[in-house]
Order: C-alpha cells, then structure tokens, then sequence
C-alpha cells in the first residue's frame, strides 16, 4: 500500500516495512535477550536466554515456511542473522564457542 501524503515525512517515523527490516528487528530482539545489547528501553544488559530461544526459533520457522520466495539478498540476511543468532545463544548459554577461532559475535 502507498503511504498517505505526508506520513513518511517525520522524522521519527519508521522505515517503511518489509522483509529485511522486519527479520532484523526480531534478531535484534533477540540480541537484547542474549543480553548482547542493552534493552534500549531500561539501558541495562539483561539476559533472557528462553526469549531468545523463542524468537531464534520463530526467525527458523520464517526461513522454512518462505523457501523459494525469498530473493538472494533476502535469503542471504536470513543465513547470516540465524547463523550470528544460533551461535551467539551456544557462546552465551555454555561459555564456550561454535566455531573454532573463538569468533566474536557482532551485529
């Protein structure tokens, strides 16, 4: 849908919304459980490691159900935000590394 006359024109309006805007925005809050980030509500690291799983869980359940209807950039984002996302959870919840190199996980 197009948006009405004016509305995109404030500053403080989000991006209009689509697929990479809205994966992003659950792997970020997926971020802020693993206590990466802080929350941007209370400004405080906070580690919820059961939201995490969920939402990592519900970013898979998006990349299976939109096989094939993805675009390459769109698919790409989605390897990369599940694969930072998987790894960060095993980093966080055992203290130990997925890969080898003891990589760090960035955003």
């Amino acid at each position: 849908t197009e948006p009405l006359a004016g509305e995109n024109d404030a500053p403080d309006m989000p991006p209009e919304p689509d697929f990479k805007f809205f994966v992003t925005t659950l792997a970020m809050q997926a971020w802020i459980a693993l206590g990466v980030i802080p929350n941007p509500v209370t400004q405080k690291t906070e580690e919820n490691f059961g939201q995490a799983k969920y939402i990592i869980d519900t970013l898979e359940i998006i990349d299976k159900k939109t096989q094939g209807n993805l675009d390459k950039e769109e698919k790409e984002l989605m390897e990369g935000l599940l694969h930072e996302l998987r790894m960060g959870f095993v980093h966080k919840t055992t203290g130990q590394s997925a890969a080898p190199g003891n990589p760090q996980v960035s955003l």
